[in-house]
């Protein structure tokens, strides 16, 4: 795709860039968008295109070994044993359908989940203000921007209010830019292009309209997107995959050439050796995991989805099973979230009408910001300010913590500053309070009565706002250091309820192994109070003051009996965050503000809500519809099912593998013959993938949801090779009595072989697929129908018409009696194997 414009815009007049790409003040018909959107496209770039059906296929044969045996089968067929190399090939093309059509539904429902919570933006259509799927923006469009609003392309500022941008992805520097509209010398490099805003960046402060210039690939993220877009962290999960794929292939490649060179020498078929080792390699190779892991994983997140928690990354399923601590504000979580205007008071603690009108102008006529409080300011109460004139804004930052307006009644009267925040930061920046009629400086015993009012009512639950004001002259433009020498007018008191259920889910998270830790930015003993309230122990609190006197070294230590964090700094959030961390604890962060994403980006599991911030919800890995814990709760429930269903797959596979692959090694070093056809261990691993593949709809113990789990590399090294040579036993034994009892020909020893491994195989899942006695522990009804159907078929196999192309014929009932007997001792010694093991594992 050609870029969508070559001319330097940003040193254009804002009338001459609108004329060169046809728009107006007024934006786009939706006529006119939606055919720019057609010859455009999306407004994404090259990482979120979605894989074709076809090289989703194809990708199924992406495996060596796979196209070895591909190879190998059309050297047979070329050789005269076409049928044989055909049914491997049905078999092999078979296989890969199958987990084409399952990667195909999980890949489905991934991209419906996420469509769920997909970025919107504020768009002028038609004249009017709409909401637009951000992918769905095309040049020409004219868009607004808000605090905690992602830039969803590039684009040419045409009016703004102290706007600033965080454009450290594109540019490396962490501070805020400020942006303005206006012309720029053309040489201007990115990151001085002041009168810009770029794809990727998110805006910190301020009001925008901006005029879109660049979409998808040609904006200046997806320019540079592959070197902007990093590979994320690995997880534990992810790299004991990895390691544990690196160990079996190792033992595999050595194993299958040392077969394949035993039976050159002892001077078998050379293609047929070659098919025989080959396919064992792929019978033995856990092939399906990563698709195993993926749909497990998609079916997680689709349950989770209908249990109000939208997945965004899947790898987080892994983590969210993991955490055993989760940080969250309390707004919203533990208290209601709606917060209610319980009144004006002035700086003796009485009721003041002069002191809401000053409250209700600040919030009704500021811009920087949308928010929750001012909405439940201005509609407490409807007062006429009509005649009031705004005449500058200073936006709120969460570093000020305040929010200042100025304002004129009248053209007689000096301009008015009003300012409304946190008290400790009103307080810092007044010299005098408003004592009835008198005007007093604020000294210590002033002070000493507001910090008594403050306490009253922190320890009442109550949140308190100070309102402070002074006239100041006529100036073009309104700056931080205005904010000084101001008059302490009053308080505004708000309260958030407690919500009735908490209880019981802090109850449950403990009972589920999370403890809980509030991070918030109100003061400690409204922390407390709303703790104490909802029935959570306070083990310990530290504030933002305190925390700034702390050494990393001593915070290690004292963030393990501290559970109440209060007055802390964005900054500080991420600090508490990375020293749990620290402390080997996985943590999840629930957050859905601008000053949430650095600790969101910090977490192990990053938790927001479908209404937070954009970009606060792009930070996060996983989305929830409500926001509560309760809904949580459940989540992490799912998110240890997922989990112990991936592991369930990864234990029973590989161990089973490990068996499959030490039997039938050994056994080709003293068997006159194959022990399988090639044919026969494909069919084998084909006929066992059905229901492997149902694993992800199995029940879990509730046992193992108790706690949280992870990925142990050491547990399942060793579950491996300790049920993988116990399945080695019983086949050397079935091997003994079919040769020396029954004196097996090579066909009858295939025969049976072939059904063995099939039913063993079944049996073993069901054995192996629970921690428990396996008739305690009920499988999935998926599990138990498809292994069912698979056993019948087995069983019919011999008796099916085109049973002589796969060399399989009925076997003597006498044989299929002492396999049975066989595979009746194998299940029952795994069982007290099974005990002994993870009884050993508990007390360790």
């Amino acid at each position: 795709m050609q870029k969508q414009s070559s001319i330097s815009y940003w040193s254009m007049p804002d009338d001459a860039v609108l004329s060169h790409f046809h728009s107006t003040m007024e934006g786009l018909t939706s006529e006119d968008a939606a055919a720019r959107l057609k010859e455009q496209g999306e407004n994404s770039i090259n990482k979120q295109k979605k894989t074709s059906q076809l090289m989703m296929f194809v990708h199924q044969f992406n495996n060596p070994i796979v196209i070895i045996l591909i190879i190998a089968t059309i050297i047979s067929a070329i050789t005269g044993e076409w049928i044989d190399a055909g049914i491997i090939l049905i078999i092999v093309l078979a296989s890969a359908f199958l987990s084409y059509l399952q990667e195909f539904s999980a890949s489905n429902a991934l991209e419906e989940l996420r469509e769920k919570v997909q970025v919107k933006s504020l768009v002028l259509r038609d004249g009017k203000i709409i909401e637009v799927i951000s992918k769905n923006l095309v040049v020409g469009d004219i868009v607004e921007l808000s605090a905690g609003s992602l830039v969803p392309a590039d684009g040419l500022i045409l009016e703004s209010l102290d706007f600033t941008v965080n454009q450290s992805i594109l540019t490396g520097e962490s501070l805020p830019t400020e942006k303005r509209s206006g012309v720029i010398p053309e040489d201007m490099v990115i990151k001085d292009r002041a009168n810009c805003v770029f794809m990727g960046t998110n805006v910190q402060n301020g009001r925008a309209k901006v005029l879109i210039v660049e979409t998808g690939e040609n904006t200046e993220f997806g320019q540079i997107a592959n070197q902007l877009t990093l590979r994320p962290p690995e997880t534990d999960f992810e790299r004991g995959i990895r390691h544990f794929g690196y160990l079996l292939t190792q033992i595999m490649l050595i194993l299958t050439l040392a077969v394949f060179a035993i039976n050159v020498i002892f001077k078998r078929p050379a293609i047929d050796s070659l098919l025989f080792s080959v396919a064992l390699a792929v019978g033995i190779t856990p092939q399906l995991l990563p698709a195993i892991i993926s749909i497990t994983l998609s079916k997680g997140s689709r349950i989770m989805a209908d249990n109000g928690v939208i997945v965004r990354r899947l790898n987080a399923i892994e983590n969210f099973g993991s955490m055993d601590v989760l940080c969250t504000d309390k707004t919203g979580t533990l208290t209601e979230g709606t917060i209610r205007i319980d009144g004006a008071v002035d700086a003796n603690g009485q009721e003041s009408e002069a002191v809401y009108r000053l409250a209700y102008i600040n919030a009704a006529l500021q811009t920087g910001m949308t928010n929750t409080l001012d909405d439940a300011i201005v509609e407490a109460k409807n007062m006429d300010i009509s005649k009031v004139k705004k005449q500058g804004e200073i936006p709120f930052d969460f570093t000020r913590a305040r929010l200042s307006v100025i304002v004129q009644e009248d053209s007689d009267s000096p301009p008015t500053m009003i300012v409304k925040g946190s008290l400790n930061s009103i307080l810092g920046i007044c010299s005098y309070v408003q004592l009835g009629d008198e005007v007093k400086a604020k000294d210590d015993t002033v002070l000493k009565d507001i910090e008594k009012l403050y306490a009253t009512w922190s320890n009442q639950g109550t949140r308190i706002l100070g309102i402070a004001q002074k006239n100041v002259e006529i100036k073009e433009k309104y700056v931080i250091a205005d904010e000084q020498d101001m008059i302490l007018m009053g308080f505004i008191l708000l309260s958030d309820h407690p919500k009735p259920d908490v209880l019981e889910t802090i109850v449950d998270l403990a009972n589920n192994g999370v403890s809980l830790r509030i991070i918030t930015g109100d003061n400690k003993l409204i922390a407390m109070h709303t703790a104490k309230a909802v029935g959570l122990d306070v083990t310990g609190v530290l504030t933002g003051d305190e925390l700034r006197k702390l050494s990393d070294e001593s915070l290690w230590n004292k963030i393990e009996t501290t559970n109440i964090f209060a007055e802390v700094d964005p900054n500080q959030k991420e600090r508490i965050i990375l020293a749990l961390k620290k402390n080997s604890h996985v943590v999840g962060y629930m957050g859905d503000g601008i000053n949430d994403v650095p600790a969101l980006h910090a977490a192990d599991v990053s938790i927001s809500v479908n209404n937070a911030a954009d970009v606060a919800k792009e930070s996060a890995d996983l989305v929830l519809l409500e926001n509560s814990l309760k809904v949580l709760d459940r989540g992490i429930k799912l998110g240890r099912t997922t989990f112990g269903n991936t592991l369930k797959y990864i234990q029973v596979t590989t161990s089973a593998n490990f068996g499959n692959m030490f039997s039938m090694a050994f056994a080709s070093l003293f068997l006159p013959f194959l022990p399988l056809l090639p044919k026969q261990i494909l069919l084998i691993n084909f006929l066992t993938d059905f229901p492997a593949l149902t694993i992800s709809n199995d029940t879990v113990d509730a046992e193992l949801l108790k706690s949280p789990r992870s990925w142990d590399i050491k547990l399942i090294r060793n579950f491996m090779i300790i049920f993988g040579l116990i399945s080695s036993a019983f086949d050397f034994l079935a091997f003994a009595v079919l040769l020396i009892l029954f004196k097996a020909s090579e066909e009858v020893f295939q025969d049976s072989w072939f059904t063995v491994s099939v039913l063993t195989e079944l049996l073993i899942l069901m054995v192996m697929r629970t921690q428990r006695p396996f008739f305690k522990s009920k499988p999935a009804p998926m599990l138990l129908y498809s292994s069912i159907l698979v056993s019948i078929f087995t069983f019919a196999l011999p008796y099916l018409p085109f049973h002589q192309l796969l060399n399989i014929d009925p076997i003597k009932p006498q044989i299929l009696f002492s396999m049975l007997i066989i595979a009746g001792l194998y299940i029952v010694v795994t069982e007290i194997a099974k005990h002994y093991f993870y009884r050993i594992k508990s007390n360790q």
